[in-house]
């Protein structure tokens, strides 16, 4: 069993969790970015995180894990196995998310959907769409990071939900950014969004 602070020290180590001046892809700026490649490119980490969030829905007899694209397909890959289930992933086709590549669920399928860092929850709510739309039956939602402070609305029980990790990560607009105000340059981040 993996603590939430045994978590957030692997997310340091990998330098996963990144402090500094970071621009979002929101236009908002933040003092800290969680980098999620940089843990999910090892995968012995990749699978130690998944057997715990694997662990903690063990009891609920799930037959098929899903997660969007692009995180979530390693999630589910190693929880699934980790649960000894299926495991498939949701794609954007024309702006909507759905299931391609001949994935089915089928009506009453028990389903875990797994995500790795949420901030608003937009991306499982459209999966949650994706299984109710099938009829499956959702069991849960399995999160590496939860950074929405406990916003993030699932459409789902929040009884129904585990995060390995919760953080509170501030944003700020331009105007009002104490980071700017102290002339702290913008931190590289290896993304488009910085200029």
């Amino acid at each position: 069993m993996m603590t939430e602070q045994e978590v957030k020290q692997l997310l340091i180590d990998t330098k996963a969790i990144l402090e500094g001046h970071f621009l979002l892809t929101s236009g908002l700026h933040s003092p800290m970015y969680v980098e999620k490649f940089n843990v999910l490119q090892h995968p012995t980490y990749t699978e130690t995180l998944c057997k715990e969030l694997a662990r903690r829905f063990a009891d609920q007899n799930v037959e098929l894990v899903i997660g969007p694209m692009t995180g979530g397909i390693l999630l589910a890959h190693e929880v699934g196995k980790a649960l000894g289930t299926r495991a498939i992933f949701t794609e954007r086709e024309k702006g909507v998310m759905t299931l391609r590549r001949g994935f089915r669920i089928e009506p009453g399928t028990r389903v875990l959907i797994v995500e790795d860092i949420v901030t608003t929850g937009g991306s499982v709510r459209e999966v949650v769409d994706v299984v109710n739309q099938s009829g499956g039956d959702i069991v849960g939602v399995g999160l590496l990071v939860d950074r929405s402070g406990g916003t993030a609305d699932f459409c789902i029980p929040n009884d129904k939900v585990e995060a390995l990790l919760h953080l509170t990560v501030p944003t700020y607009h331009p105007e009002d950014c104490p980071l700017c105000k102290e002339g702290k340059p913008m931190t590289e981040r290896g993304s488009k969004h910085i200029k």
